[in-house]
């Protein structure tokens, strides 16, 4: 936590946040000094360093006033580094919102500034932010990809199939069920691509490229709109840069490209 002597006059990005919004300025996380922006900085929390400034988390219902909030979603165009400590922030606040109890002996919990975790007055018990463990993953099948268009997506967008880990598995066996139990069809051959926390509220993506195995598709509508298999060079509209779903669409399209130059 910053000095309260020193905070006021550094010039710093500021992420106040409320759910998974966050406060712009004509489209940006503003940069500027706390009195410029006139904020109240007792609360104020770094969470990280970005270009040579200090990153502060503040929760917007901690101030007085009134200020237009934005999804999360619209700073993907951000640098990646930034963007995560924008995340940070919104996690962070996630968890001042939704764990204001002890779950040990039911007392009040408040913030301790120096753990970044919440702490039972009664009890004095420590309970850090919850992280949601998820799978992500794209199937191919030939030169195609297999992409759904998901119930709580309106615009028509397409992407990859993803859930949540379940007690008792593995990361490769959450893989394979969500696969079949959304899409009906087997996969093999699944190897890790990468991670991306993702705060909506709080979860750790964590992403799969696998191979069509066996079965037919028969999409789960209870969870999904639709699925289908897409030639690599003629996709939908996909999800967008800066999510770890473009980036696995992105190197299924490159390893299909590439597997056809071999062949030539």
């Amino acid at each position: 936590m910053l000095k309260k002597s020193d905070s006021k006059d550094l010039k710093a990005y500021w992420c106040i946040v409320a759910g998974n919004d966050v406060w712009l300025i004509n489209d940006q996380l503003p940069l500027a000094t706390a009195n410029e922006l006139e904020l109240n900085t007792e609360q104020a929390i770094q969470v990280g360093d970005f270009d040579g400034y200090p990153v502060m988390w503040l929760n917007d219902s901690e101030l007085e006033g009134q200020r237009e909030l934005f999804s999360l979603r619209t700073l993907l165009h951000l640098p990646e580094a930034l963007f995560y400590l924008v995340s940070k922030a919104i996690q962070y606040g996630y968890m001042t919102q939704s764990m204001r109890y002890c779950p040990q002996c039911g007392g009040r919990n408040h913030l301790n500034h120096n753990q970044l975790a919440m702490q039972c007055q009664d009890c004095r018990t420590l309970h850090y932010p919850r992280i949601f463990p998820c799978i992500i993953v794209a199937v191919r099948k030939g030169t195609q990809i297999l992409l759904a268009n998901h119930n709580r997506h309106t615009s028509g967008m397409y992407t990859v199939i993803a859930g949540f880990l379940e007690v008792g598995e593995t990361l490769e066996m959450c893989v394979a069920r969500e696969i079949e139990e959304e899409t009906g069809i087997k996969v093999n051959n699944i190897r890790y691509f990468g991670s991306q926390p993702w705060a909506f509220p709080s979860s750790m993506m964590m992403a799969f490229l696998a191979d069509y195995q066996s079965g037919e598709l028969k999409p789960d509508f209870s969870e999904l709109k639709d699925a289908q298999w897409f030639e690599t060079t003629q996709l939908p509209h996909v999800a967008p840069e800066g999510t770890i779903a473009r980036a696995l669409i992105a190197e299924t399209a490159q390893q299909v490209q590439q597997d056809v130059i071999r062949k030539v």
